[in-house]
């Protein structure tokens, strides 16, 4: 008994003890974590079907994977991932998605040019990771620009956008003449690959545009004292050697108050300013003094930003412009190929990060919308594929713009930059656009066409 009462008392005064419930965060995954899984998971076993062409290492902390066959020659791609917001990213925007990663340092690469070349090259296969929500994204985007196309207030937003950025952003890496196309390369230059065999020269870059500027003008067969009307002046590129080389008047028509500025600059030191007009006008706005005055119309890239719901009243405009005899029309644009070209165009990083509703036409689609639009008073001269300049071209962009552009003399236009991320994200967007741009022609993908139309019956040059 006397053993057994302080055992009792003990006992009896004895807290009972308290046992922790699991808190939720442990009876529940975390959401993100759970996605991130399944992005994962979902994306690598896609990669193990989609590479049949090229070797794709993919690193993150999980571990390291491998796709495809190593060859000799063949597209060899190391992406190691940085941030898991990568998996998703790609899983639900695919191509999207991976300039968004590239651009915020969610995954490092060892060749740019080699992950588009490896995409393009696995194409088929890639399609797989379209997600449902990225399917309906794409088809609102795509549907919008089919069905609503360029309105004016629309237009000129795009400009913005595009264009009414830093004017010193542009000249760090155009050429001195500042033409933002296609340039034309010989082999005074090495040729479309002479800056990869013996590599890139002084002027180079400026020989080739302005090459390419005189090979339009000539196209147009201008003489002195023809008028010029351009859609898309750029910085006056074209409108000054035309007036300084070919002795004509332009009237070349911009959105872009920078751009209209800069240009009426460097026309008024060039001493033309009596002979280029440049108005700050879209092209479905030009007066009624305009009709019929022309000799000539040119326009060098600017019919991506006219959508194809307006390719017949381009045209239309471009006949109403010009004169009924002796009058020659040349565009240029980058363009899909037949096969591509479809008049819905999906949001992508062109179409969100740099050319807002932008839309490639076909060339076939232009060639129609000419003949409608001028009810057949449109003679098609000639078709020409520069596709085979642009890589080069693009390759010289970035060159330039690595060399020239520094974060301190950016911040003026950009205060943003000011934050080394921020131009981080401002540097890869640039460097992934002419690595995106690039592999797209050199692959086919795009193309870039030049087209000529005279008046029925205009005389062709001298051949009798």
């Amino acid at each position: 008994m006397l053993n057994t009462a302080p055992s009792t008392a003990v006992a009896l005064s004895t807290a009972p003890k308290l046992y922790r419930l699991p808190s939720l965060s442990m009876l529940v995954p975390n959401p993100k974590s759970v996605m991130v899984g399944y992005s994962r998971a979902s994306v690598l076993a896609i990669m193990e079907k989609a590479i049949v062409k090229g070797y794709l290492t993919i690193s993150d902390s999980e571990g390291v994977s491998h796709f495809g066959t190593r060859t000799k020659g063949c597209s060899e791609v190391h992406l190691k991932v940085i941030r898991d917001d990568f998996w998703s990213r790609i899983l639900f925007s695919q191509d999207l998605g991976f300039s968004e990663a590239y651009m915020v340092g969610d995954v490092e690469v060892n060749n740019l040019k080699s992950v588009f070349d490896l995409w393009l090259d696995n194409e088929a296969g890639m399609g797989n990771l379209s997600s449902t929500a990225n399917r309906i994204a794409s088809a609102i985007s795509g549907l919008s620009n089919a069905f609503l196309g360029q309105t004016r207030w629309k237009a000129r937003l795009n400009a913005i956008a595009s264009y009414d950025q830093s004017n010193e952003l542009f000249k760090a890496f155009l050429s001195q003449e500042m033409m933002y196309s296609c340039a034309l390369w010989t082999d005074a230059e090495g040729g479309v690959r002479g800056d990869l065999v013996t590599g890139p020269t002084p002027g180079d870059l400026e020989t080739a545009q302005l090459r390419k500027i005189r090979h339009v003008l000539t196209a147009a067969r201008v003489k002195p004292g023809d008028r010029i009307l351009e859609f898309g002046s750029g910085w006056g590129g074209l409108a000054i050697e035309a007036a300084r080389t070919f002795g004509c008047e332009v009237d070349t028509l911009t959105l872009s108050k920078e751009q209209k500025a800069l240009a009426e600059e460097r026309i008024k030191e060039a001493g033309y300013q009596d002979r280029i007009r440049v108005h700050l006008m879209d092209y479905r706005d030009i007066p009624p003094s305009f009709e019929k005055a022309f000799d000539a119309f040119v326009s060098i890239e600017m019919l991506e930003h006219v959508g194809s719901q307006h390719y017949h009243t381009y045209f239309k405009l471009v006949d109403y412009a010009l004169k009924s005899r002796d009058a020659t029309a040349v565009v240029s644009a980058s363009t899909f190929p037949e096969s591509r070209y479809s008049r819905y165009q999906p949001e992508d990083f062109m179409r969100k990060y740099m050319w807002p509703n932008s839309c490639l036409p076909s060339a076939t689609a232009l060639i129609a919308a000419a003949n409608s639009g001028s009810e057949g008073r449109f003679t098609l001269e000639g078709v020409e594929n520069h596709a085979a300049h642009y890589p080069r071209t693009l390759r010289e962009w970035g060159r330039r713009l690595e060399a020239n552009v520094r974060q301190e003399s950016i911040i003026k236009d950009y205060p943003a930059l000011a934050d080394a991320a921020e131009y981080e994200v401002f540097k890869r967007k640039w460097q992934y656009l002419f690595a995106y741009a690039g592999a797209g022609f050199a692959k086919g993908y795009i193309t870039c066409h030049m087209l000529t139309f005279t008046r029925p019956n205009d005389c062709p040059p001298s051949c009798d």
